[in-house]
């Protein structure tokens, strides 16, 4: 069942203070809003992907790994963003998740642009799929590894707290791009959503 926020007088780091694979669906219609450059962009998230403990071994922090200089977000308190490259060449932005210390996160897949679609497309060079995968949302919101340890509840990189999606529209399946644990249904996405990455039909 997802977690109502609108009921709830929880900060943020109190709505994120649960395991990943719990966060994940909850996160689905929820936003991220960025003013880097002084610019808003907005983005509804209808895509994401678990990452849930040292236990799990696709992890950036799984127990053969341990904490690097890489991966020490994942390791803060909930509600903080972990941003990675990838590739040498690109973003990914995660929400931390759960305790203090436990390492787990979950990846923001894609977003439904809602704000600065101009500015997205600028950034992004393209008008279409502006946001339709971790680094093209990156690159769309203006988000680098200088917003890596950021608090989510503040300028100029937050996450919005939205009604929760109707349970029927959540869809999951195995993650995409990991090596280890690929058989693990811990991505989740709003089904049939255009801006979705990948179209895969999921498991509901």
């Amino acid at each position: 069942m997802a977690f109502d926020t609108s009921a709830s007088n929880e900060t943020l780091p109190g709505l994120l203070a649960r395991g990943a694979r719990a966060v994940a669906p909850d996160i689905l219609g929820w936003e991220v809003e960025s003013t880097v450059g002084g610019v808003r962009t907005a983005g509804r998230i209808v895509e994401v992907e678990a990452y849930t403990g040292p236990h799990d071994p696709a992890s950036h922090a799984a127990e053969r790994i341990g904490r690097t200089r890489r991966n020490a977000s994942m390791f803060g308190p909930p509600g903080i963003a972990y941003v990675y490259l990838i590739y040498g060449m690109h973003w990914c932005l995660n929400v931390v998740t759960g305790q203090e210390g436990f390492p787990a996160a979950v990846l923001v897949r894609a977003l439904e642009p809602v704000a600065g679609d101009a500015t997205m497309a600028a950034r992004r060079g393209r008008t279409r799929d502006l946001c339709s995968g971790p680094a093209r949302l990156c690159q769309a919101l203006g988000v680098t590894g200088a917003l890596d340890g950021h608090f989510l509840d503040r300028a100029p990189l937050r996450l919005i707290p939205r009604k929760p999606v109707p349970a029927g529209s959540v869809a999951r399946s195995p993650r995409i791009g990991v090596t280890r644990a690929r058989d693990r249904e811990l991505r989740f996405f709003l089904q049939g959503n255009p801006h979705v990455s990948r179209r895969t039909g999921g498991t509901r």
